[in-house]
């Protein structure tokens, strides 16, 4: 069987087809090599102190509390709570990965039918806002539910297994936060050299076992990338598991500062989950390892041939189907079914495009402002590495497992009083800090598999190591640095915590406008900007999809 192990071969040459050499390389990135130029340290540096903000809001907290604060975190209550997300965040990384890598493959690398039309539609669950999700579990596959309501009079159902506790914060958060590893692995199977996958064929191995022995280990890096986003993710929300009843650190500070008022002891609390974000890092760069896979023979890279599914092409098209169907068509048709039977009148149109106009401007901007701060992050951890290279990339990720409403109240801290406190620059920054590593966990798949022999053949043709990156590097990593935008530009737009405390006054976003509604209960009224919110931020998914079509992917 051809394996490539990671950590153990240096490099792998095959004879290529067409008289060339091709190679993948699994090689150690350089600790203690080239000093990084100016262009790239210099904004990491900006980057890293921007992400430090939250943080700091953290320790000044921290600092105030009192002995009661401390005894807090050392109930039994709260070792239960930690048990509670630890399992939560395993379980969402697992499950993410088992849906997003069979489809990945699927489209990317097979002769699905419409696996373009696939794609698209196996990354729109990620706009569905979580709150919106969780509410939809409920209505549908709760105890009295509608599923329960429809096979009651048929078959004589009473009632449905509970979706509350883990099992419903589970589901929920695996099915609209698997688009995190989906869209991370599809664009390194995209970056993929097909030479070596070509050569496990010719030894007569099958698809299934050249999968497992050549293509999976070469997936590593993007599929621990996402996984741990979704980890992350599900460590940080509190939509699902509040309206679930599932107690995990994010609902226990939501509780403490909420019932006590007391900002110090939630950010103790906050504390604890820093600290535990941190062991979900080391455990993912543990699992990620450290090798980068790239192509060092002459010539462009060709395309892979698809793989012919033969008898396996109507279980795959169902498994799609059934994934679809349950992230994306479930909630599509809940909410129309809501926005036509619970709605009186019409819609106001002028607020309804208005908070859309916000969203799509939030959205874009930080979609714009994160790929630009993660491209020096990234090039810093692959390219350069050590220990400074690896502790600008791993800090970044301690924002994004805080709750959105820690990270507001740190910039509140910070900028009242300040003419940029409730502005639109304020608003794009604070949702940069929150959502960055997603942008920089595409960015570093990418450039994994970009060579640096080309950045170095470019520096000795006389660019400078900003050109180089400019003229090399961004376009050969521009489907993860893509992919990443159209990340953070989906999440920011049905971000709720962040826009409600730092948004402009009067500036209403489709967020708002859905929990506006939510909150008092008027679910028909909900169910129209939550369409709409889904059909924006739908937007930048739709324009990867034809930016793959275009190029014939």
């Amino acid at each position: 069987m051809l394996t490539l192990r990671p950590r153990a071969v240096r490099a792998t040459i095959l004879p290529g087809f067409g008289g060339e050499e091709t190679a993948h390389v699994p090689s150690r990135r350089r600790r203690g090599g080239a000093r990084p130029p100016l262009v790239v340290w210099l904004p990491t540096a900006l980057v890293a102190a921007g992400m430090a903000l939250p943080l700091l809001y953290i320790a000044i907290r921290t600092a105030g509390a009192g002995s009661g604060t401390w005894e807090l975190l050392l109930r039994p209550r709260t070792a239960r709570v930690l048990g509670n997300t630890a399992l939560l965040a395993l379980a969402v990384a697992v499950g993410t990965s088992l849906l997003a890598v069979p489809l990945a493959w699927l489209t990317a690398r097979t002769d699905l039918p419409g696996r373009r039309a696939w794609a698209t539609a196996a990354a729109l669950p990620l706009v569905v806002p979580s709150y919106v999700g969780a509410f939809i579990v409920v209505a549908v596959l709760g105890p009295r539910g509608l599923l329960q309501g429809a096979l009651e009079e048929p078959f004589g159902v009473e009632s449905l297994p509970t979706v509350y506790g883990f099992t419903g914060s589970w589901l929920t958060l695996t099915l609209f936060t698997y688009p995190y590893v989906f869209l991370s692995v599809r664009a390194a199977l995209r970056g993929l050299d097909p030479a070596l996958e070509e050569a496990a064929r010719c030894l007569n191995h099958g698809a299934w076992r050249t999968f497992l022995g050549c293509t999976l280990p070469q997936l590593r890096p993007a599929i621990a990338a996402g996984a741990l986003l979704a980890a992350l993710y599900a460590v940080s929300d509190f939509g699902v598991v509040t309206l679930l009843r599932y107690d995990t650190f994010v609902r226990a500070i939501y509780v403490q500062h909420r019932s006590s008022f007391d900002r110090s002891a939630a950010a103790a609390l906050s504390l604890l989950l820093v600290l535990f974000t941190v062991g979900l890092l080391l455990a993912e760069a543990r699992v990620r390892g450290r090798a980068s896979y790239h192509r060092v023979g002459s010539g462009a890279a060709r395309r892979a041939r698809p793989v012919p599914l033969g008898r396996w092409r109507w279980p795959a098209l169902a498994y799609c189907a059934l994934v679809v169907g349950a992230a994306l068509g479930l909630p599509l048709a809940t909410l129309g079914y809501w926005l036509v039977s619970g709605l009186d009148g019409r819609p106001a149109t002028r607020e309804l495009a208005s908070a859309a106009f916000h969203s799509a401007t939030v959205g874009g901007w930080a979609a714009l402002v994160a790929t630009v701060a993660a491209l020096p992050v990234a090039i810093l951890a692959v390219r350069y590495g050590g220990r400074i290279g690896a502790l600008a990339e791993r800090s970044s990720y301690l924002g994004y497992a805080l709750p959105g409403i820690v990270i507001a109240l740190a910039f509140v801290f910070f900028g009242a009083g300040t003419p940029f406190y409730q502005t639109l620059p304020m608003l794009v920054v604070a949702c940069v800090v929150r959502f960055l590593p997603q942008a920089i966990g595409a960015a570093r798949s990418s450039l994994l598999q970009v060579s640096p022999r080309l950045e170095e053949a470019a520096r000795g043709l006389g660019r400078s190591p900003l050109g180089a990156v400019a003229s090399v590097t961004a376009p050969l990593a521009s489907p993860g640095l893509l992919a990443g935008a159209a990340l953070v530009c989906l999440t920011t737009m049905k971000e709720l915590p962040i826009t409600l405390l730092l948004s402009p006054t009067g500036y209403s976003t489709l967020a708002t406008e859905v929990w506006t509604a939510a909150g008092a209960r008027a679910y028909g009224e909900a169910a129209a900007p939550a369409l709409l919110l889904i059909a924006v931020s739908a937007v930048p998914t739709l324009l990867l999809a034809a930016r793959d079509r275009a190029a014939g992917a």
